[in-house]
């Protein structure tokens, strides 16, 4: 069933499906920017500080894992990585393709090699506990159910216990219709970019926080999209999933 999302202030905040999403990063990269490395650089940054929320208070001893696919939903999780390495935050990055990464995730895992965070293999995640686990390993990008080492890693996650959070669309989630081909990431908290996707309202989302990737609003407009600012004064805003 097709769903309302709201923020904290009473608006109703319009959602895209995963092609409409496809065709607002398209026209940006291609045509109105900001371009892929702005934008990753946006959602790491606005990802790491949704991770200092949800640790609370004692997140200068947290450990944090986090998992990072090859793709841009990756690079946005290696980016975050490094922001919470540079606070001292003993950071754990484990990639799903690490000889797969595209051009901005490869470059993101270049500037996080120089942090103190460490980049480890599936083998050692289980060597300590984390605080928190941050899965970016699929995105809105999901076509089939995850195989390989990423359904590894989402097996491992969801029974860890961990608190997890997750960047744009739970990883294993179709980011249009919220169905699960296979297995899938169990979120607390999902920090979704740009505007809401259509199948967020699956019960794995956990509470949903929306961050702004800085996207012109002539660019929604020019891929067909209705646009509401749903940031106004914010990077980020808390919605709620309603019935219409």
């Amino acid at each position: 069933m097709t769903r309302v999302f709201v923020a904290d202030d009473g608006r109703h905040i319009p959602a895209v499906t995963a092609d409409e999403m496809r065709e607002i990063d398209r026209l940006a990269v291609q045509e109105t920017g900001p371009n892929l490395f702005q934008m990753m650089e946006n959602a790491g940054r606005n990802l790491a500080r949704k991770a200092l929320d949800v640790i609370g208070d004692g997140w200068a001893r947290a450990h944090v894992v986090v998992l990072a696919g090859g793709g841009g939903n990756g690079g946005g999780g290696i980016c975050a990585a490094r922001h919470l390495a540079n606070r001292d935050i003993d950071v754990a990055l484990v990639l799903s393709a690490p000889d797969r990464l595209g051009e901005v995730p490869a470059f993101q895992r270049k500037v996080f090699a120089s942090t103190r965070g460490r980049e480890i293999d599936v083998a050692a995640l289980g060597r300590d506990r984390a605080d928190l686990i941050i899965d970016a390993l699929i995105g809105y990008s999901l076509r089939d159910a995850p195989q390989g080492r990423a359904a590894e890693l989402i097996a491992w996650a969801n029974h860890s216990g961990v608190p997890i959070l997750a960047l744009d669309v739970p990883s294993g989630v179709n980011a249009t219709t919220g169905e699960c081909p296979g297995a899938w990431i169990k979120a607390q908290t999902t920090l979704t970019l740009a505007l809401p996707k259509t199948g967020l309202a699956h019960e794995s989302v956990g509470e949903l926080w929306a961050a702004d990737l800085g996207i012109p609003r002539n660019t929604f407009e020019r891929a067909g999209v209705r646009y509401v600012d749903p940031f106004r004064a914010h990077d980020s805003i808390r919605l709620t999933s309603k019935k219409p």
